[in-house]
């Protein structure tokens, strides 16, 4: 057994980890597409190939397909190593202390083509670099996200780590959805555009940096977790994680959130400057409204969950969910009732409490099901779990990445917003798939596993006494 309780303060210190992960993927997934596939008005340069290949797709959406479907295979392979690993450290800390520094370099080379028009040469280096990126993140994710399980040993315990980690994932977020009103400042001093976001970006690498490093070097994994290694290999220990039911309906219905949430953080920009018409600047306004109002929800999501059930509240967030995407089709026409700074509120508004619920209760109901798996199977497999989560949910940002940009071929320009107008429905369309799938979710026989097991435990103490 863990020799020492996880504490607030130790909750505090782990969860800053998160905040610099998610301040390097709010990056990515917010102004990749938007850099390298830019619409009229934001005055950057072509970097690549902006034309269509087979019709439908685009060279940036090919690239982050291919990033991502490396990033989903590495997935297991690092879940298997973690949960197998010896470090003296701790199995977790060991690979989150080596990914931290390539992770953030890797962000910064994503945004640094090495030519300053179209070559063929960018997308060599950003098929690299993205790689790269998305490699380094399993390696300091995955383990990370094990933790959960480990560190918190009830329900309850688990649902508060969460909740923590998902204040810090909207702050982070909400760092990088800043970084268009820093490299605006830079602008207005004279700094070239193009350069300005990639000052930006590397200063935030730099700070997530630090963040990432917090919990590595504050956190003694030995102490609190009594997680021991597994000896499965990578596809045994694949197979009989992908066997349990509740892991199944869960990871599809995840992997239609993670879609839909990717195309939200890669279309904001758009749904800002090109449907709704304002400055780049509104997309910071914006976003720290939305984190402002989800805040607010979050101690009502923690206690609810605990009251009513996580299942009842991911229901709720897949419908609200999928009214705010049909929503932004209408973005911006003429027939609407409001100005497009009222239309841009509501837009926050809808999006506010499924971000919370959907921020607060995945990781939760991932430790539930990791550790009544382990009662019934006697197989501790917690990073193989939140591995197999991350390959789910990395398949469903591929796909929005390379949905996302394909439409984008429809139209993306004030005046030719068709293919941005789309990309609302389409999404949508995936939260209703995952809203239909998660319905299939037991948890009461998954709570139910954890407390017959600790009853039994508690019956053996009481002998032993």
């Amino acid at each position: 057994m863990a020799s020492e309780k996880f504490r607030f303060k130790h909750i505090v210190l782990y969860s800053i980890g998160q905040l610099g992960w998610s301040i390097l993927m709010g990056l990515i997934n917010t102004y990749l597409i938007w850099f390298y596939l830019p619409p009229a008005n934001a005055n950057l340069p072509e970097l690549l190939p902006q034309g269509q290949i087979l019709g439908f797709l685009t060279i940036i959406g090919l690239i982050t397909m291919g990033g991502r479907l490396l990033d989903a295979v590495t997935d297991p392979l690092v879940a298997t190593l973690s949960d197998r690993s010896n470090s003296k450290i701790g199995r977790r800390i060991s690979f989150m202390k080596a990914g931290a520094i390539p992770l953030a370099l890797f962000t910064i080379l994503v945004f640094w083509a090495p030519f300053s028009g179209n070559h063929i040469i960018n997308i060599i280096a950003l098929t690299l670099s993205l790689a790269g990126f998305y490699i380094f993140y399993t390696v300091y994710v995955t383990p990370y996200f094990a933790l959960i399980s480990e560190l918190g040993h009830t329900p309850e315990a688990r649902l508060n780590i969460s909740t923590a980690i998902s204040v810090t994932f909207f702050i982070g977020t909400g760092i990088a959805f800043g970084a268009p009103a820093l490299w605006n400042i830079l602008v207005s001093a004279g700094i070239v555009k193009v350069m300005a976001v990639r000052y930006v970006v590397l200063g935030m690498a730099a700070l997530a940096l630090i963040l990432m490093f917090v919990p590595v070097f504050t956190i003694n994994e030995k102490k609190f977790s009594s997680g021991k290694p597994s000896k499965e290999n990578v596809i045994d220990s694949m197979k009989k994680t992908f066997a349990n039911y509740d892991f199944k309906v869960f990871v599809v219905s995840d992997l239609a959130y993670w879609l839909a949430l990717t195309v939200l953080q890669t279309g904001l920009i758009y749904y800002v400057t090109v449907l709704l018409e304002l400055p780049e600047e509104k997309v910071s306004f914006y976003n720290i409204m939305v984190f402002a109002i989800s805040f607010l929800f979050y101690p009502f999501v923690n206690i609810l969950g605990k009251k009513l059930g996580k299942k009842k509240l991911m229901l709720i967030a897949f419908s609200i969910f999928s009214i705010m995407y049909f929503y932004i089709f209408f973005l911006g026409k003429n027939f609407m009732p409001f100005n497009t700074n009222i239309q841009a509120i509501i837009l926050v508004v809808l999006a506010a409490l499924p971000l919370a619920i959907f921020g607060i209760l995945p990781n939760a109901i991932i430790a539930d099901v990791a550790e009544s798996d382990a009662i019934i199977t006697g197989s501790k497999r917690e990073a193989m779990f939140f591995g197999a989560r991350t390959f789910m949910s990395k398949i469903g940002q591929m796909l929005a990445m390379l949905l996302f940009s394909s439409l984008l071929l429809l139209g993306k320009d004030i005046g030719n917003d068709l293919g941005i107008r789309l990309t609302g429905p389409a999404a949508g369309i995936f939260c209703l798939v995952g809203l239909a799938f998660f319905a299939l979710y037991r948890e009461k026989f998954i709570l139910n596993s954890m407390k017959n097991k600790q009853k039994e435990t508690d019956e053996i103490t009481e002998i032993k006494e």
